[in-house]
């Protein structure tokens, strides 16, 4: 089963961040997809650049509106993901569980729909 695990933190955290704290955690998100990938259940994963350089657009009456910006001001931002392939769900919980920004913001984990038809 594929599981997207979206991850979601402060922005405002890492610009009060050493070189080296961000160097650290730069290594632990490296040994988290080196494991997935040695586990055969990585599909691929990638950062997000900062919600500011986010572009919103939604289709009402006909009309594209385009908005500079994120859907939605939240204390967490969504920062990145990554797309594993899990026996079940409490195999993609124990791969969550391993990535680093879970300890301070949230990582969601959602199934990807088979869509049948």
């Amino acid at each position: 089963m594929k599981y997207l695990l979206m991850i979601y933190g402060d922005e405002a955290a890492y610009p009060t961040m050493s070189q080296a704290e961000i160097g650290a955690m730069i290594a632990e998100y490296a040994v988290f997809a080196k494991d997935a990938a040695q586990r055969g259940v990585l599909l691929g994963g990638e950062s997000l650049e900062p919600t500011h350089t986010a572009t919103t657009l939604r289709v009402r009456n006909g009309k594209t509106l385009i908005t500079d910006g994120p859907y939605a001001e939240t204390k967490e931002q969504f920062g990145g993901y990554y797309l594993l392939d899990c026996k079940d769900l409490d195999e993609a919980l124990q791969m969550a569980a391993k990535i680093p920004d879970a300890r301070q913001g949230a990582v969601e984990v959602r199934q990807i729909k088979v869509w049948n038809g």
